[in-house]
Formats: C-alpha cells, sequence, structure tokens
C-alpha cells in the first residue's frame, strides 16, 4: 500500500470518445447534418477517475495523516495510440495508471457521442479491450493499493466487478457503485456496498434495495436525494447553470462524490459538493473538459454561499 493517502481506486471503462455535437439527435434510420465533430478522452471509469484527481486537495499545505492522496485507476486499453493516449491524459489529469492493463491486440474502447443543442446526448459504445480486464487484475491491484474508496461503474466485465467488490467488502473498503449502464447483476453489488448511485431510471431498475445501503439518487439540474436507511430523505439541489453539454456531468458526481467520501468528508457535504461539481462540468463540451479542480469547487462554493 502506498504510504500517506486517502487511496481511492477507479474501476471501470476507459475509452476515447467521438463526439458530434450541435445537431439534433437522429431518429431510427434517420440521417442529421451540420454538427461538429470533436474527439475526447472518456469512458465512465477514466471520466470519474479525472473526477475525483481533480477534486482531491494536495500539495505542501497538507498534513498528515494524509500528505499524500491519490487517485489510480484499474482498467485495461488497447496496445495501439488511442491506448497510448489514453494513459497519456489520464496521468496529465492526476490519475495514477501502474494498474492500467495494456491488452494486446485488442482495441481501447470507443464511444459514439451525439450531443444536440440543448446539451442531450446518446451514446453507443464499442468496449474493446475494456472486456479483456480479469478478476486477478483487479484483485491484485487492490491487495497492492490498499484503498479507502472502491468506485465501480458497469463498463466492464461481470465477473471482473463482482470480484473488486467482493475484495472490497471483505477488507473494509468504501465502496460506490454507479449502477451505470444499468446491468441485470447490478443488484447483487449494491447488497454488499456503502452507496449507491442510480440516476432515477437506473434507480427503478434495480427495484428494492437492501434497507442498510446508502442510495444517492442523481436527478440532473435537479441535483441529487440523499435516501438513508433509516427512510429520511434529504434533498440536494442544484443552481442553476448555462448547460453546454450533458456528456460526463454523472461521472463528475461519482468522482468528486468518492474523493470526498476518502477524505471522510460528512456525507451531506460530500454530495453537496458533488452536485455543485457536476453543475460546473456541464459548462463546457467533452466529458472531461469543464470537471472542476478543488480551487473551482470551492470558489464556487463561496460564491454561492454553501
Amino acid at each position: 500500500m502506498t504510504e500517506g493517502g486517502p487511496i481511492v481506486a477507479v474501476l471501470g471503462a476507459i475509452n476515447v470518445d467521438l463526439v458530434v455535437s450541435g445537431a439534433p439527435l437522429p431518429r431510427p434510420g434517420e440521417t442529421v447534418t451540420g454538427g461538429t465533430f470533436g474527439q475526447h478522452h472518456g469512458g465512465k471509469g477514466g471520466n470519474q477517475a479525472v473526477a475525483a484527481a481533480r477534486a482531491i486537495p494536495r500539495g505542501p499545505s497538507l498534513t498528515v495523516p494524509f500528505p499524500d492522496p491519490g487517485v489510480w485507476m484499474l482498467g485495461a486499453v488497447g496496445d495501439d495510440q488511442l491506448g497510448a493516449s489514453a494513459l497519456e491524459a489520464l496521468r496529465g489529469s492526476g490519475v495514477r495508471t501502474d494498474h492500467v492493463v495494456m491488452t494486446p491486440g485488442a482495441p481501447t474502447g470507443v464511444a459514439l457521442i451525439e450531443v444536440d443543442p440543448a446539451g442531450e446526448n446518446q451514446i453507443s459504445v464499442a468496449p474493446g479491450a475494456n472486456e479483456t480486464l480479469e478478476p486477478n487484475d483487479v484483485v491484485d491491484a487492490l491487495e497492492s493499493l490498499g484503498p479507502h474508496v472502491l468506485l465501480v461503474s458497469l463498463e466492464l466485465l461481470e465477473r471482473t466487478a463482482r470480484a473488486a467488490v467482493a475484495w472490497s467488502h471483505d477488507h473494509d473498503v468504501t465502496i460506490v457503485v454507479n449502477p451505470a449502464p444499468h446491468r441485470p447483476w447490478a443488484t447483487d453489488l449494491v447488497a454488499v456496498s456503502t452507496y449507491v448511485t442510480p440516476n432515477e431510471h437506473e434507480r427503478e431498475a434495480l427495484g428494492v434495495l437492501p434497507s442498510d445501503v446508502v442510495v444517492i439518487e442523481t436527478r440532473g439540474a435537479a441535483g441529487a436525494v440523499i435516501h438513508r436507511p433509516d427512510g429520511a430523505e434529504e434533498r440536494i439541489p442544484s443552481p442553476p447553470v448555462d448547460v453546454v453539454d450533458t456528456t460526463g456531468a454523472g461521472d463528475c458526481f461519482n468522482g468528486v462524490l468518492a474523493a470526498g467520501l476518502a477524505w471522510g468528508t460528512e456525507l451531506s457535504a460530500a454530495v453537496r459538493d458533488a452536485v455543485l461539481a457536476a453543475s460546473l462540468s456541464v459548462g463546457a463540451a467533452g466529458a472531461r473538459e469543464g470537471m472542476p479542480d478543488t480551487e473551482q469547487i470551492g470558489d464556487a462554493r463561496r460564491r454561492l454561499g454553501r
């Protein structure tokens, strides 16, 4: 385990996003024109890791017990140019990639994203190397890191997600499951997690959830709702913002939440920061480009009196 902390391990997909923005979303069988093309780094796991890394305070002013906080990505890329570029982008945002597997012969994952003039999007993903990540890859990484928080999204193999959650449960690691995209087996992971972060549609798809799991339901522009085990609900509103692109807003929320929980931030405050960060992220095109750092989150918090 790396000396210091806190350590956040983020398990999920690493993709390159190919984006067409500014044109209406096509209906089945329809072709639309007039959009602008852009290429960005993405994948739910990669996005969440970047958001967490930007939201973890660091620097010479920090003192013990947490002198060296960090975010480690657990994932896989292809042994290709896109994979090398994806790893470089993660490292450039402060994410450690020591435990990312580079798989020979497999293409790096690609997402095709369309964003309409209102900022709404639709996404199609070719997972590629993301589906080559095996349980032993992540268990070995977790054994080495000994993280404080594991954040998991579901763009990966079922057996790999199950192995990571089981190890973390057995070792008293705080587990945050973002059940996106929805998988039939997500309910099993939720049953042994500490927190689950579905949107409204994902929460409905999960059905009846265990009474001892804290559900943090994201509601887009309406913010989030914390559903506590005792039945209490707490609504965290989102400030009004001008929306450019909603891609990655949910990932930003999850990454900032995991960073806050790793630091021991009280849940309501961690969710407030996560909602605030997600609202800031939609002001720029691309999943990661608008994700704020600690200074930007703090400035927004003070400006809004939160």
